[in-house]
């Protein structure tokens, strides 16, 4: 899989999705209930705006401090016993891990959620050794892989386009369940599956939601204690994570743990928030042999320049809870594993232009991204960024579309040409326009709508009707007119 989810075009995608009329129904539901449980809980804390500037400030300081923290805590990590690698692509880091699996000799393999663990395509590596199993063990990417491993479509809820019926066929089919689709007595089936493969499994694989720079712990938050298990049973833990996942110390951690849930999840705190690392002489269970992979794969490049601040991000999620365009389309159609806004401006950072242009585009520039992010990303103001630099820097807009760009940039900025193009709207556009009853006061009463536009039109009137414009007589210019004159009179 690896960053990208599809090898279908962007056009084929959302024809997909637009057929995917569950999906766009779970979607919208899970918005909507996301919405009371993350207002509520951020109304709880108190002094939102207050935590989102600390928050803010916090990622901000530490990206630009990121060479400094990120050897901090290498360092500690490796006082305590523990080993770092600093990976440069997502190849280098999959190679680390295999030799470590090969050395080792494991047989069984337990991961918990990772999105980095997703981004280098780790998973068909391991599954290509001899002889070796591996079990995702958060609940939605264990029932993603039950079903041929499926593609995730949420950052937060992997599994969102299923419903429990369609849960229950694959686990009947996977696993010979027999029971129901009560959600209860799924849950309980994957544990069992779950529990025998923890026991046995010789590593553990996690991500990292923050490294403790001063400490050389990592940080995770989970809702299943799947992670918590990951790391105490194997007595080898790998921790991915994304160059940019760490804090100063265990403070700015809180502060960050405390954004994170309450947008991901609309919880206070996460049912388990753990900081672990190389078992101490004193505990009973954890790793004895622990191994830190520190990616880079593309984040470098956002590194001074205008797209530095995606780096903030913390993977809460909540950018694509408010998303109108992550609402119809849901994750699929983005073909990245970082879909929504947060997906449309890092995955061509990560993944480049040729392959996620697109993704700038797939935004109405609404805003509700950047008003929800906990740490404050200027989202809708990136996308135009990556808009502006493939237009203008590499000039990879061309062909009809940018023709029609310049023809329309000409005629708004000529006030004779675009009076001319007013003067002829109505008329030109009847040729395209098609008749309707009137039921709501004046939407068509300049002779219907147009519903099959040309050119750059038909995007807009593909999901939406486009009203005819008025006469020229009628139109605001022309009524302004006559009522300025009316005022002299």
């Amino acid at each position: 899989m690896g960053l990208s989810t599809s090898t279908k075009t962007f056009a084929e995608r959302i024809e997909d999705s637009k057929k995917d009329t569950f999906m766009q129904k779970a979607v919208a539901k899970s918005q909507d209930d996301q919405w009371v449980k993350r207002e509520g809980a951020r109304e709880e804390l108190g002094h939102w705006p207050q935590w989102r500037e600390l928050g803010e400030q916090i990622r901000q300081h530490t990206i630009a401090y990121l060479p400094d923290y990120l050897e901090q805590f290498s360092d500690n990590v490796a006082k305590q016993g523990g080993h770092v690698f600093f990976a440069q692509t997502a190849e280098e880091a999959n190679d680390y891990v295999k030799q470590l699996v090969l050395k080792k000799q494991a047989k069984k393999v337990v991961k918990s959620k990772s999105m980095v663990t997703t981004e280098v395509d780790i998973d068909p590596m391991l599954l290509g050794l001899d002889d070796v199993s591996v079990m995702e063990t958060d609940l939605a990417e264990f029932i993603l892989q039950m079903d041929d491993w499926d593609e995730p479509s949420h950052i937060v809820f992997p599994s969102i386009h299923k419903n429990r019926e369609q849960i229950r066929q694959v686990f009947e089919e996977k696993l010979g369940y027999k029971g129901d689709n009560e959600p209860e007595n799924l849950a309980k089936c994957a544990r069992e599956v779950m529990r025998k493969f923890f026991l046995e499994a010789e590593i553990g694989i996690t991500g990292c939601n923050f490294a403790i720079a001063d400490t050389g712990m990592i940080n995770l938050n989970t809702n299943e204690g799947n992670a918590d298990l990951t790391i105490s049973v194997p007595k080898t833990q790998v921790v991915l994570m994304g160059m940019e996942r760490i804090v100063p110390t265990m403070k700015e951690a809180e502060v960050l743990d405390n954004l994170l849930a309450r947008s991901a999840v609309g919880q206070s705190l996460t049912t388990y928030v753990t900081f672990a690392g190389i078992k101490a002489d004193d505990e009973s269970d954890g790793p004895e042999d622990y191994h830190v992979i520190i990616l880079d794969n593309g984040r470098s490049n956002a590194l001074g320049t205008a797209f530095q601040s995606v780096l903030q991000c913390i993977r809460c999620g909540s950018c694509l809870n408010v998303c109108p365009v992550y609402r119809h389309i849901g994750g699929h159609g983005y073909g990245s594993i970082y879909p929504g806004p947060i997906g449309a401006v890092l995955s061509p950072i990560l993944g480049g232009y040729k392959q996620f242009g697109e993704l700038p585009y797939a935004s109405s520039l609404c805003g509700a991204c950047t008003d929800t992010c906990p740490v404050k990303i200027p989202l809708h103001e990136l996308l135009i960024e990556h808009r502006k630099v493939m237009t203008d820097d590499l000039k990879m807009k061309h062909g009809f579309e940018d023709f029609q760009m310049k023809v329309i940039g000409k005629g708004t900025s000529s006030p004779a040409l675009f009076k001319m193009a007013m003067s002829v709207d109505h008329a030109g556009l009847g040729l395209l326009s098609k008749n309707k009853e009137i039921t709501v006061d004046n939407m068509y009463q300049y002779g219907g709508y147009i519903d099959k536009g040309p050119a750059m039109m038909k995007g807009w009137t593909d999901v939406r009707d486009l009203p005819r414009p008025p006469k020229s007589s009628e139109n605001f210019r022309s009524w302004y007119k006559k009522h300025k004159a009316g005022e002299k009179e």
